[in-house]
């Protein structure tokens, strides 16, 4: 198995944290998996200084499971290497205090090293960061953010066993059939919640800026700010869904992050921005002139169309995943781009040049943002290299428009498993050993899945065949 280079880790940030939170005796240590699962443990207060001395063990197996948490013995990481210990080191800068715990809890992001303390590549979060190192070796700061589409839903199942809208916290209504888009009155009704979600984004050095009622009931939307660090914003967008999760729970709702919770509304996306910038800090997609579209923007739209229908799986890697992706639901089901176009997979949204940028709308809200991110970026730098040209801009309603892309998506989650399988440009930018597992893991996952006799099944053939 390769690695990547080891890194150092100064002592300063716990002991700070020690010092000015004497209150917290406990941690939950989180690193992510292929899923975006976080899986750890929570440690005792005396024992977070020799963490970051020492790394903590764990199973190599920890990263080859799937969604359930079951070992995928296709992943290569299971018995196949004896599943030996892997250690897990802290994340600078990754050491929060979990707002409104009690009691008073922290929470540290964990990456993975081999025994020896040398970064894995079988690690999303590793191979993304490896990844924005060779742009900076380019010349290139990548620029970006993520935006969080989620359902808040009751607690309790309907009478058809089905999830149902959460009642509003203050005045306890309920809306079933209406969407509510933009509804500031709908956000009064959760405003001890949503209080509570900017509290704790301030306390995790999150900064979170608009929320809206979106287009579903019980949906919202919370953006995030556009920053320099592309890794960071990765992390904190799953910081973010902890965040939203643990607080929902003590607001008496549930958070759901399903990419569609409800067959009759809109499912939920993870919209991706993204920009390039050079040494010098100019734009690299900035037009020189307001006629002209800069040909790297261009390029880099190429490289993403041309990729996109192999890359399916990074984007919607479960069952439900696909559910989101039909037509009329504001998720891109073509590789097509346009200019403030919300219909198509990649918007150029509405700015001035300078802070030119692309939206890719393709990700549905359960997606891994760290692979989300590698294979957006690895794309558009693919395109840029070898002066891919895009496809013409798509105008107007992009659901209505046939496509004449020969890069078509899958149409389901059985062919995408399959086209990420045959991948090259996948087998690339993932490396070998982590895109082994992540499809060992889909193909196990659909099995599952496949396998299952359904509420549907019963519904549909019991009585009929």
């Amino acid at each position: 198995m390769t690695t990547l280079k080891k890194k150092t880790i100064s002592l300063n940030e716990p002991k700070s944290f020690l010092k000015k939170h004497p209150e917290i005796k406990s941690f939950d240590i989180i690193m992510h998996d292929c899923n975006a699962i976080g899986r750890g443990k929570i440690i005792r207060r005396n024992e977070l200084l020799k963490l970051y001395e020492s790394g903590r063990q764990f199973p190599l197996s920890l990263l080859g499971m799937d969604i359930t948490g079951e070992d995928v013995p296709g992943t290569g990481l299971i018995l196949e290497q004896g599943d030996g210990d892997i250690k897990a080191w802290p994340i600078p800068k990754s050491l929060k205090q979990i707002h409104k715990s009690k009691p008073s809890r922290g929470e540290l992001f964990m990456t993975m090293s081999d025994i020896d303390g040398n970064k894995l590549n079988i690690d999303p979060r590793n191979v993304l960061e490896d990844k924005i190192n060779s742009f900076k070796k380019d010349g290139i700061k990548l620029c970006g953010t993520f935006e969080l589409e989620f359902f808040l839903v009751a607690n309790e199942l309907d009478q058809y066993g089905k999830l149902q809208p959460a009642k509003s916290i203050i005045g306890k209504k309920r809306s079933y059939r209406k969407t509510d888009v933009y509804s500031v009155d709908n956000l009064h009704g959760m405003l001890p919640l949503i209080n509570d979600i900017y509290d704790a984004t301030n306390i995790a050095g999150i900064e979170a800026e608009t929320i809206i009622s979106e287009y579903a009931p019980g949906q919202y939307e919370l953006t995030l700010k556009h920053q320099s660090d592309l890794l960071k914003a990765a992390d904190d967008i799953l910081r973010l869904k902890r965040i939203i999760r643990s607080l929902a729970r003590l607001h008496g709702v549930t958070a759901c992050f399903m990419a569609k919770p409800m067959e009759n509304f809109s499912g939920s996306g993870m919209h991706f921005h993204v920009s390039m910038y050079d040494k010098k800090g100019t734009n690299l997609f900035a037009e020189k002139s307001k006629k002209n579209i800069n040909p790297n923007l261009l390029y880099a739209l190429g490289g993403l169309t041309k990729t996109m229908g192999e890359s399916m799986l990074m984007f919607a890697p479960n069952a439900n995943s696909w559910r989101r992706l039909v037509l009329g639901s504001y998720a891109p089901v073509t590789p097509n781009w346009g200019m403030d176009n919300r219909s198509v997979a990649f918007r150029i949204p509405s700015s001035d040049s300078k802070n030119r940028r692309i939206e890719h709308r393709v990700s549905g809200v359960d997606a891994n943002p760290y692979l989300v991110a590698l294979t957006v970026i690895s794309a558009m730098r693919y395109g840029m290299k070898n002066k891919i040209k895009a496809p013409n801009q798509t105008k107007g309603n992009a659901y209505e428009q046939k496509s004449n892309s020969k890069n078509d998506m899958p149409h389901d989650w059985s062919s995408a498993i399959l086209a990420a399988k045959k991948s090259k440009f996948l087998k690339e930018i993932l490396g070998l050993e982590l895109h082994r597992a992540f499809i060992a893991i889909k193909e196990m996952e659909y099995q599952k899945v496949a396998s299952t006799v359904s509420e549907l099944d019963i519904d549909l053939y019991l009585n009929a065949i």
